[in-house]
């Protein structure tokens, strides 16, 4: 073989697989390597939806305890139970991203600080449950669970009703309104 075909070989032979490479890449690329903001509606759909899941996993947490079987035990598994469920909500919000709307910066940045809020308050709650001891200590640390939960609830629906309030055009207004998940949520208000 001459030298001349040999340098075409070996060219073709690193061609070959490095055109591969970018034609691999390029259209992994336009698989998904953008993600489209979604629409105000999807948006308050999920975030209603996140809400209430969240919310059904905090009564389920809470079940044992309501129920009677309040021990140093049953009040550890709430509040991991609880973290968990504020951790899946977070991540649930942040997933979404920000609406596509003149406001969805906004939106997000209220979502941001929510998400926060909540993170510390299950760490409170945490916090109060991996320091009773006693039955006193545990009965104070039912007491800063609930009144923590209770603060929870308050900030989220204080978020919603700041979101729907946030933009002139009533775009998330009317997005709330018409979510089945933001209806159930609020009972249809």
């Amino acid at each position: 073989m001459t030298p001349k075909r040999r340098t075409r070989a070996l060219t073709m032979r690193w061609l070959f697989p490095l055109a591969l490479v970018v034609v691999i890449a390029a259209l992994a690329a336009g698989c998904g390597g953008s993600k489209k903001p979604p629409t105000t509606a999807e948006w308050a759909d999920g975030v209603c939806s996140a809400v209430s899941t969240w919310e059904d996993a905090l009564k389920s947490a809470a079940q044992p305890i309501t129920s009677g079987d309040v021990s140093k035990d049953s009040l550890k598994t709430a509040a991991d139970d609880a973290k968990s469920a504020t951790d899946t909500l977070t991540s649930d919000l942040k997933d979404l991203g920000k609406p596509d709307t003149q406001v969805g910066q906004q939106a997000q940045d209220q979502i941001d600080t929510l998400t926060g809020q909540l993170q510390a308050d299950v760490d409170t709650i945490k916090s109060a449950a991996e320091g009773a001891s006693g039955m006193s200590d545990i009965t104070a640390a039912v007491t800063t669970a609930t009144t923590t939960v209770a603060t929870m609830k308050t900030q989220v629906n204080a978020t919603i009703t700041s979101l729907k309030q946030l933009d002139a055009k009533g775009e998330l207004t009317t997005a709330f309104q018409q979510s089945s998940s933001c209806q159930q949520l609020t009972g249809g208000s």
